[in-house]
């Protein structure tokens, strides 16, 4: 088998790993491509994606994942739902049999950074027991182009990946077989149970969003471009609500899909490459994307392929609706190749509103944007997280990510304020949901009448135009939007039965209000009150 001739400057002994098989350091994508077709981890498809299949978990088991409760982070974490402490002697013990078991085995080392600006970028090391999830940290993360270089790495964290190794719930204290635990204090993560391989990925945001905004950098679950004056826009949202696909815009620069950071020098992007969400994905609404599914490099999870042909079926959800596809960034042709931008022009937040209440895009004051930030209203769609049902559901993530936000949301939130504020930038809403009615009798709004009123947005078009109040949120909507039916602008417009709307808004209303207790006494009263009231009608 290949390997490096020189020792790395910090050998995996370094992490307590000892009598292994084979060390496969930094395997290039060629390289892991043989590997993964070798040891059956996946199928070679027409013109070049790599198949693979993640078994019972096809999406984040948020269930699973935990933070050790220990001296460094203790006072610092956000806890509750969302970070739930694990035992510092219970992570000890689950390591050390973890270590047992990859003796003798193969693994393999990915040495790469997470951040695209050299000050606050985070040297990382991901160690996995399958090659296809190497090739899937060589996509996502910033590659170390010099192989000097990457000898003399030191990883400030580390990830160790081995789906093979179960759990043990009443021995481990997990919840399940499957287990990610993020342990600040030794500055590693231990993923296992679970061949998801978003599990990598969002463990090390996870260690971003914990990290950076205590260096006064903002993190932000969200996509970003750039136009041709080199103006940002940032668009926030959870899976599945359209940061991809809005951001991969032709007449635009990408600089990243997912995750970036906003210091005082602008915002970049955590990663090196993309994990697009590919179900019924189509060449003439997102032909950027589609064509990233037919290119050499790429992961396919959980797509399904014609064994004969090896022709991928993208409009098969018979695994999940939860297919993926992982590529470099370079996939996409126009995009900002170093990963960083200036201060934001424009901050779109996105939702996915299964009720039909909120407006197709509305203006926000600083006030509303900071509101809506942290109330982070969407719809979990189905196949992201294990166990939200085939059909959408209305929820609310803080932050538009509150599964990764390590940190109290109000901390966030101040970033973003300060932000906002100091580089006057414009902040719209925009929902990409529903419209003429709830999830089974309205319909979901247009790619391309979202994408016409983003340019619009980002173009200054809807600088000029004629706004009326939304009655129920307060909100500032667009009278007119070019190449968007003025009739869809409204969505008290869009239902037949608007006595049934109105009933339909005091729902949505109440429920803002309840999630929105959580933030009450963190916040200043101008941000309580920016949101939806009774008082906003007339």
């Amino acid at each position: 088998m290949p390997n490096t001739t020189k020792s790395p400057k910090v050998g995996l002994e370094a992490h307590g790993l000892t009598n292994l098989g084979h060390e496969c350091w930094n395997f290039s994508t060629s390289m892991l491509y043989e590997e993964i077709v070798k040891r059956n981890e996946g199928a070679l498809a027409h013109l070049g994606p790599i198949v693979v299949r993640t078994g019972s978990y096809t999406g984040r088991s948020p269930n699973d994942k935990f933070l050790v409760e220990e001296p460094t982070s203790k006072d610092k974490i956000w806890w509750g739902k969302v970070n739930r402490p694990f035992k510092e002697e219970k992570f000890q013990i689950l390591f050390q049999r973890l270590q047992a078991y990859l003796q003798g085995r193969d693994v393999f080392v990915q040495d790469c950074h997470a951040g695209a600006d050299p000050e606050f970028r985070l040297p990382v090391r991901i160690i996995t027991e399958r090659a296809w999830h190497s090739l899937f940290a060589r996509n996502m993360f910033r590659q170390i182009a010099d192989p000097e270089e990457r000898l003399q790495h030191e990883p400030a964290f580390t990830v160790l990946n081995v789906p093979g190794f179960k759990a043990i719930p009443e021995l481990d204290g997990t919840y399940s077989e499957a287990f990610i635990i993020v342990n600040f204090g030794k500055r590693l993560v231990l993923i296992g149970g679970t061949s998801y391989a978003g599990e990598i990925k969002k463990s090390i945001f996870t260690v971003l969003n914990f990290l950076l905004p205590q260096k006064q950098v903002m993190t932000m679950h969200c996509s970003a471009n750039a136009g041709r004056n080199g103006d940002v826009a940032i668009f926030f949202g959870l899976s599945g609500t359209g940061k991809t696909t809005l951001s991969a815009d032709p007449h635009r620069s990408l600089i990243g899909d997912d995750e970036h950071g906003w210091s005082d020098r602008g915002v970049f992007n955590f990663e090196g490459g993309c994990y697009a969400k590919v179900i019924r994905l189509s060449a003439e609404s997102e032909p950027e994307i589609y064509e990233t599914t037919r290119r050499f490099g790429t992961i396919l999870e959980n797509v399904c392929m014609n064994p004969s042909t090896r022709r991928v079926d993208l409009d098969d959800d018979r695994l999940t609706e939860n297919t993926r596809a992982a590529y470099p960034i370079t996939h996409i042709p126009n995009i900002v190749r170093d990963g960083l931008g200036g201060h934001p022009k424009n901050v779109i937040m996105l939702t996915a509103d299964a009720f039909g209440i909120m407006p197709p895009i509305s203006r926000l004051t600083h006030d509303q944007a900071r509101y809506h930030f942290l109330s982070g209203y969407t719809a979990k769609v189905a196949g992201t997280e294990r166990g939200a049902g085939s059909a959408p559901q209305a929820t609310f993530s803080a932050c538009f990510g509150a599964p990764f936000m390590a940190l109290p949301p109000t901390v966030y939130s101040g970033l973003l304020g300060e932000k906002i504020k100091s580089h006057d930038v414009s902040c719209w809403l925009v929902n990409t949901g529903w419209s003429g009615g709830p999830v089974g009798t309205g319909s979901r709004m247009k790619i391309a009448h979202s994408r016409a009123m983003v340019e619009g947005a980002l173009s200054g078009k809807l600088n000029s135009v004629s706004y009326e109040r939304d009655p129920v949120f307060g909100l500032e909507i667009p009278k007119e939007c070019p190449d968007v039916p003025a009739e869809v602008l409204n969505p008290r417009n869009t239902w037949k039965d608007k006595t049934l709307y109105d009933s339909k808004a005091k729902e949505l209303v109440e429920m803002f209000r309840s999630n929105f207790k959580q933030f009450e006494k963190d916040v200043p009263p101008e941000i309580r009150n920016a949101g939806p009231s009774e008082e906003n009608r007339g």
